[in-house]
């Protein structure tokens, strides 16, 4: 299959497709980070979605969407960076790709698009952590879960088992936070890409 995974800058879900004999190529606006040798288009995914693509994982930018950032929407609201962020999410769920997976955290797409297909956790991939992940499904079943380890994650302090929540601040915070699970990647492309 060819396979777009769009606003990635991390590599983790391409390397995952490549790794299953696939030839998926990432797209951000940052160089990827990955030493793998896949392919990676350095510029804005909207000019290459009409590049027959069989399926698309896109990772939307969320900083203008998000609900743990619901303290700033009235802003984001009047200056239009909000409805900017759900106009690009409506062209990648719109895309005339047969298959599409749109990841992001609990947002406003809920309610101003429409609600999520599925919501997984990382410790339903054998993550010891939480982080609500909301997935906008077309043409594709949800994901079964791979490894769940919530009874041992549990027993972590809340701290460790929502460490990217609780991560302080730095310059590469945000990365941290926006990087996709290796197991949530190793599912979607074992699962998507039969």
């Amino acid at each position: 299959m060819k396979i777009l995974v769009a606003c990635e800058y991390s590599g983790t879900v391409r390397d995952a497709f490549l790794k299953q004999g696939h030839y998926a190529m990432s797209c951000d606006i940052l160089p990827c980070e990955s030493s793998a040798s896949g392919d990676h288009y350095l510029g804005n995914v909207i000019d290459i979605l009409d590049h027959d693509w069989d399926m698309m994982i896109a990772h939307p930018p969320c900083t203008d969407i998000a609900v743990s950032g619901a303290a700033h929407f009235k802003q984001k609201v009047a200056d239009g960076r909000q409805q900017v962020a759900l106009e690009f999410v409506r062209a990648l769920l719109n895309a005339p790709i047969d298959k599409i997976c749109l990841e992001n955290p609990v947002s406003v797409i809920s309610t101003k698009i429409r609600k999520p297909s599925q919501i997984i956790q990382p410790f339903m991939f054998g993550h010891l952590e939480q982080k609500r992940t909301c997935l906008w499904l077309k043409g594709l079943p949800p994901l079964v879960e791979t490894n769940n380890v919530y009874d041992e994650m549990m027993k972590l302090p809340r701290s460790k088992r929502e460490r990217l929540h609780y991560l302080g601040p730095s310059a590469n915070r945000w990365k941290l936070r926006s990087t996709t699970f290796s197991g949530i990647a190793e599912a979607m492309a074992s699962q998507w890409g039969e």
